[in-house]
């Protein structure tokens, strides 16, 4: 949703201001990544903003599963987010602080699906031929999934290569049907 962008782009433009000047670009990925999963959580969710579950206990809650004890600009970001009801925006704030820290270490997350484990030496050539393309550090993770029959799905972004067979697949029908 853009407006949640929107709103999210301040928190985690100040988070990530923070972590770069004091070297903790790392930590703090970790930390919102850790916050954001403890938010989303079915068993959490109905309880972010809930008037019967106080306001103390939500930020002490999210604050110790994230691991922000005794990291107070975390707990004060805690703190802000649930003070003006966002703290429902962390998914959104770690993804935002995510792209700034990419941007800033020229780094960029590549996920590659495909039909059969990818080799060590296969996932090697993929990372070089996709940081000379991309013109950037890459980090891969690789993912099986047996219902693309064979080849694979390279994704970053908006970046998207569907060299799978059923990808190939499904263009010859839409092709097919459009005749």
């Amino acid at each position: 949703m853009a407006e949640e962008a929107t709103i999210a782009r301040p928190y985690a433009r100040a988070a990530f201001e923070h972590a770069y000047a004091s070297g903790q670009l790392a930590a703090w990925s970790e930390l919102l990544e850790r916050a954001s999963i403890v938010v989303q959580d079915e068993r959490v969710r109905p309880l972010v903003g809930n008037p019967h579950v106080s306001r103390a206990d939500m930020r002490a809650f999210v604050s110790e599963l994230a691991g922000a004890v005794g990291n107070d600009k975390a707990i004060n970001l805690f703190h802000l987010l649930d003070d003006n009801g966002r703290l429902s925006l962390l998914p959104q704030i770690a993804a935002q602080y995510a792209a700034l820290r990419a941007d800033v270490e020229n780094t960029v997350e590549v996920t590659v699906i495909s039909a059969q484990p990818l080799s060590a030496e296969q996932s090697e050539k993929l990372t070089q031929a996709l940081s000379r393309r991309l013109r950037r550090t890459v980090r891969l993770s690789a993912t099986v999934d047996r219902s693309l029959i064979g080849g694979a799905i390279v994704r970053t972004g908006d970046f998207v290569v569907d060299g799978s067979l059923r990808g190939r697949i499904e263009r010859l029908g839409n092709v097919m049907a459009g005749a």
